[in-house]
């Protein structure tokens, strides 16, 4: 059982701030937080704001001090992450510090994909995706980091998107090969991107494939997402399908269920398939029955 936070990096109100976690509980989070002062206005549903003037006495408090990233993967750890879905706050500062740990120095691209993953169209296949595919690579590589080839691929795997199978892989994937080869990326790097965008559009990597499987599996993590969760999922999915008749969708889409369920393995990492196989089965089966 531990409090951890993090660097002073998130700007506002004039100042920048700190999150602080528990690994354990939420009790002993408010505990803490209470015997340090902090008040309850401070708490934002899985973790407390705290202004960069107060992070020395919280470490001498007995606050853990880690890296930003290793603070969210502990937090999804505990199981006590709120899904960036159910959040309200812009999603633009998070995912900016994870394009520059990648591509510092390319903001524009950075703000082109914002655009395209912010597209009004999308519901599902939006910021919030993104960020969870984000995070789950976080929790399938850790303690290290999923190659910069397979992060760039997560970023670009779904900023296309018309609702058109396969051919939006295919139009994300030109557009990865474009920018990228403008940013200056080595020519072999923009073909893995390349390739790994394309393998999103069956799941299906090779054996001996780890990269693609680690993104596969990233990007299939929903499925293995707890009743609640899962319905939400479903719910923003048909509305990302809304151009299309309730008997057409059900059919396309217990096609796409069958065809789920035809994957063997569903998923190929180890971590994967102890976070997220035997939920994934059951949230697939239901939904077709």
């Amino acid at each position: 059982m531990a409090i951890y936070i993090d660097p002073p990096l998130w700007p506002a109100h004039g100042t920048h701030f700190s999150h602080l976690v528990s690994d354990t509980s939420l009790e002993e989070l408010h505990v803490f937080a209470a015997a340090a002062g902090i008040p309850e206005r401070a708490f934002d549903g899985d973790h407390y704001d705290v202004p960069e003037r107060r992070f020395d006495e919280l470490v001498a408090a007995g606050a853990v001090p880690v890296e930003a990233r290793l603070l969210v993967r502990k937090l999804i750890a505990s199981g006590l992450r709120i899904p960036a879905r159910r959040r309200n706050k812009s999603l633009k500062v998070p995912l900016l510090n994870r394009w520059e740990a990648i591509m510092p120095g390319h903001d524009a691209l950075f703000l082109d994909l914002l655009d395209r993953w912010s597209e009004p169209h999308r519901h599902y296949h939006s910021c919030t995706h993104l960020l969870s595919v984000l995070e789950a690579l976080d929790l399938l590589t850790e303690p290290a980091e999923a190659p910069r080839t397979v992060l760039l691929a997560a970023w670009f795997h779904d900023a296309v998107y018309r609702g058109t199978a396969g051919q939006d892989e295919e139009e994300s994937a030109r557009l990865a090969e474009d920018r990228l080869t403008a940013a200056g990326l080595p020519e072999a790097d923009v073909a893995e991107v390349v390739r790994l965008v394309l393998l999103t559009s069956d799941h299906r990597p090779e054996p001996g494939d780890d990269d693609g499987a680690l993104l596969s599996d990233a990007d299939l993590s929903i499925l293995g997402g707890e009743p609640e969760e899962y319905a939400r999922y479903l719910a923003a999915v048909r509305k990302d399908y809304a151009h299309i008749g309730d008997a057409d969708f059900a059919a396309g889409r217990a096609a796409v269920v069958r065809q789920l369920l035809e994957l063997d393995p569903l998923f190929h990492h180890r971590r994967a398939k102890e976070l997220w196989q035997a939920a994934a089965h059951r949230n697939l089966k239901g939904e077709l029955a």
